[in-house]
């Protein structure tokens, strides 16, 4: 079994803990963990932005990131979400363990 991360900003901590919380009914990613507030700069439309976003860092088995993925942006308010799939290459036996029996 393989596992990552999916690094995912939201607009604010709300949408973060909406979206987490339903990942994890679904069973779909084991934790989210929330940093309410960061900090983006980057362009779009042409435009340089700034902006003050949550993000999400969860944890997941690899063969879930294209469900998940799917989940996201049905509940995301961005026209183009941030969402990262990055492979765990080894962690601790325990956690990895609770991640494998925390999702489907």
């Amino acid at each position: 079994m393989t596992y990552c991360i999916i690094n995912c900003t939201t607009a604010n901590e709300e949408e973060a803990k909406k979206i987490a919380k339903h990942l994890i009914e679904k069973k779909l990613i084991a934790c989210a963990t929330i940093m309410p507030k960061v900090n983006s700069i980057y362009v779009w439309n042409n435009q340089l932005n700034e902006d003050t976003e949550s993000l999400m860092i969860m944890k997941t088995k690899t063969e879930l990131y294209s469900k998940t993925e799917e989940e996201i942006k049905k509940l995301h308010s961005y026209e183009v979400p941030e969402i990262i799939c990055i492979p765990i290459l080894t962690g601790s036996k325990e956690y990895l363990n609770w991640i494998e029996e925390e999702t489907t």
